[in-house]
Order: C-alpha cells, then sequence, then structure tokens
C-alpha cells in the first residue's frame, strides 16, 4: 500500500509540474502518457518515468546540443484524456515524441493523434495488435510486446501441456477482446477448443460470479486475458475459491509486480510471456540492480521497455541529425536496437519492433533462491515466430505475396 500510495504521489507531482509549461526552443520534449493511479499503475506508471530519466541521463541528458526534457499526465484509462493531452503538447508545448503506456483504447485514440500531429509515437503497455494493423500509422512504433506475441507464447505452451479446452476471463475493452481474440486463434490452430468467455469491467471489485461462469463451463484452462491489478485480483480469488484446483490458469500477461504480489505459493506453475526479465543475463541483472536502488523493486517488461525507447529515440534523433518527425522515423526503421531489451530488434514498415520473446514458468517456492528469482526460461521465440508475419492489415505495409 505504501508503495502504491507512493506512486499515485510521484504521478500527480510530475503531472502538475507538466501542466501549463512552455517549451524552450532548445528543448528536446518527450512526453508519456500513462495510468499513474489505476489497475495498471505498477505496470510502468511513476517507475517508468523514472526509467525514462534513467535512460537520458545515460544517454547524457542532451541531443543535438539540446536539454531533453520529459511531460508525464495521468490518462485514467480515459482514451479522450489522453488523445487531448497529446494534443495540447504537441500543439503548445513543442513535443517531439509520445511514450504510451497501459490500455490499448487509450492508446488507438492517442494513435490517431500521432497520424494527425506527425509525432512519433512509442506505444509501450498496450497489448492490441490493431495499432500495428488496422489502426497503424506512419509515426506509430509498437515496442514491447503485442496481441500476437502474447498469444504465441503462453497459449501455445499450455496447450502443448496438455490444456486442450480454454474459458476466458477477458477485460471488457478493446485489450481484453484482442488477446482473448489472438489467444482462440492458437488454441484452435493446436487443436484445441475455446468453450466460451466472459467480459469483466476493468477493476472489478468481485470476480466470484465471473469465475462461476468459468468454472461451470468444464473447460481445463482459465484464460486470463486481463493484465495488472485485474489480473492479480482474478487470480487471487481463483485460487480462494478452489477453483485452480481443477482449471488450470493461464496469464495471458503477467509481469513481475503480479508475481511478486501474488507471491510464488499462489503463482506457482503459471506460463506466462514476456519480453525482458531481470535475470536473463549480465546486462539485464545490471539494469534491475541500478532500477532497484532508485525504486525498490525489480522492473518490469514496460518499464526496460521504456528505457530502452527512450535511448532508441535519442539514437535515432543523433543519427539523423535532426527531431523532425519523418526523418526520425525514417532512421527508427533503418537502425538495428542492441541494448539490455533487445538483441537485433528491427521495427517493421508495419510499425512492430520485432524482437526476441521468452515463454516463461512461474517458480516454486522451492526452486526459487533469492528475491524477485520468480522464473525459469521455458523457451525463447524468435521475434519472426513470436510477432508472426505481416498481415496487410495495415496500409503501411501489404502482406507479402
Amino acid at each position: 500500500m505504501k508503495l502504491r500510495m507512493l506512486t499515485i504521489t510521484t504521478a500527480a507531482v510530475l503531472a502538475a509540474a507538466a501542466s501549463g509549461r512552455t517549451p524552450a526552443a532548445n528543448e528536446v520534449v518527450i512526453g508519456d502518457i500513462d495510468d499513474m493511479s489505476g489497475v495498471y499503475a505498477d505496470v510502468e506508471g511513476a517507475a517508468g518515468v523514472e526509467a525514462i530519466r534513467m535512460a537520458i541521463a545515460d544517454f547524457g541528458g542532451t541531443v543535438l546540443g539540446r536539454k531533453i526534457t520529459v511531460l508525464t499526465a495521468d490518462h485514467q484509462n480515459k482514451p479522450d484524456i489522453g488523445a487531448t493531452k497529446f494534443r495540447e503538447w504537441a500543439d503548445q508545448n513543442g513535443l517531439n515524441v509520445l511514450l504510451g503506456g497501459s490500455n490499448t483504447g487509450v492508446n488507438i485514440a492517442m494513435s490517431k493523434v500521432a497520424g494527425v500531429k506527425k509525432v512519433p509515437f512509442f506505444v509501450i503497455g498496450a497489448a492490441g495488435a490493431s495499432l500495428t494493423n488496422e489502426d497503424c500509422t506512419a509515426y506509430t512504433v509498437h515496442y514491447v510486446y503485442d496481441t500476437t506475441s502474447l498469444a504465441n507464447g503462453t497459449a501455445t505452451a499450455m496447450v502443448a501441456a496438455g490444456g486442450k479446452t480454454w474459458f476466458y476471463l477477458t477485460a471488457d475493452y478493446a485489450f481484453g477482446t484482442q488477446l482473448q481474440n489472438a489467444a482462440s486463434k492458437v488454441v484452435e490452430a493446436h487443436g484445441g477448443k475455446n468453450l466460451g468467455a466472459v467480459r469483466v469491467p476493468l477493476g472489478a471489485a468481485d470476480f466470484s460470479s465471473f469465475l462461476l461462469q468459468a468454472q461451470a463451463s468444464g473447460a481445463q484452462v482459465l484464460g486470463l486475458s486481463n493484465a495488472g491489478a485485474d489480473f492479480s485480483n482474478s487470480l487471487k480469488a481463483a485460487n480462494e475459491f478452489g477453483i485452480t484446483k481443477t482449471m488450470r490458469p493461464a496469464a495471458l500477461l503477467a509481469f513481475d509486480t503480479d508475481i511478486n504480489s501474488l507471491g510464488l505459493q499462489t503463482a506457482q506453475g503459471l506460463y506466462l510471456t514476456t519480453g525482458f526479465y531481470w535475470d536473463l543475463n549480465p546486462d539485464t541483472r545490471a539494469f534491475g540492480k541500478r532500477f532497484f536502488a532508485k525504486i525498490n523493486r525489480m522492473p518490469t517488461m514496460d518499464q526496460a521497455g521504456v528505457y530502452s525507447a527512450t535511448l532508441t529515440y535519442l539514437k535515432a534523433v543523433k543519427a539523423a541529425g535532426t527531431t523532425d518527425s519523418d526523418k526520425v522515423m525514417a532512421e527508427l526503421k533503418r537502425m538495428r536496437i542492441n541494448d539490455m531489451f533487445a538483441r537485433d530488434g528491427y521495427i517493421r514498415a508495419d510499425g512492430v519492433m520485432v524482437h526476441e520473446m521468452y515463454v516463461m514458468q512461474v517458480k516454486t517456492p522451492q526452486e526459487s533462491k533469492y528475491p524477485w528469482d520468480f522464473y525459469k526460461v521455458v523457451r525463447r521465440m524468435p521475434g519472426e515466430e513470436a510477432f508472426g508475419p505481416i498481415t496487410g492489415l495495415c496500409p503501411l505495409a501489404p502482406a507479402p505475396k
């Protein structure tokens, strides 16, 4: 509770500082619009702002001789708030690039603004693959994961482990629908069956009626097509009601912070897919320890991703010799991304940042040897396998013939 209150307070101070600000001509302005106080606040949130500041400091604090500054705002999981703040910053605050946090619905609204205002927009925390399909723009980059890569990892692993029949608890907005649809296709492609789903309001206080519907389906797998506090609370409730004794939960989007909240006793055995884990290699461990020293917890993949995206944008600006959006976007799509987050990552014509993803299984309490030692690697998925081929749904990227 103390951590969450600190997160909310920090976000409020940052957002207040950003309002009404007039940029100097010698600044490069980075904006971050995210859920700072709701169900996704721990996924990126105020700690993600600290990751952005870490990246700026590591880059040297300036680019092209201009100081780098940061604006932040809480979109409160409301598309109109996110879109309005983006337009305001583009029109009045000299915004050069936007980093978008959790909530697919909000990010779809902000992506439309990116297309109109011609401001590069890095989607960090939102998963909906429509952002690089039917909702794509020439200025949108989907950086960390999408519903396609999440489903290709977790659903494939669950079916291979014997979970053939599925019922979904689905967040009742664009993200949940797209994640359920992606998982359903993977399940059927591997010979499984989808027995049904129930839509759950964002931030639901009581999951009992939804879980009873899932239990009544007779499905082997409880597909949790939600995230953040909703994921943690629904899995806790499923465990308390004994539903996990007859159904195997599948974490279609889960984070280190969720596992820490749940505890290994509850989360053990879960399959999940991630784009980053602090304990993968020496580079991820070095970043994780630096982040822990500031925030007192290990970074989620979104917090690692927003650090990487900030560096990637600044490198592109330096290489292009300008903040001109079209020239920066062209540079972004030429460059290869190599840092603690991605190895040989690249941005496709449709805006997907293609990089390796990891199918993980949560350790038992006995297997965990130290704090935040949560996962064992089940499989490494090459980026092309994880994100799949270009679909042709984005007008900027026709499907290969």
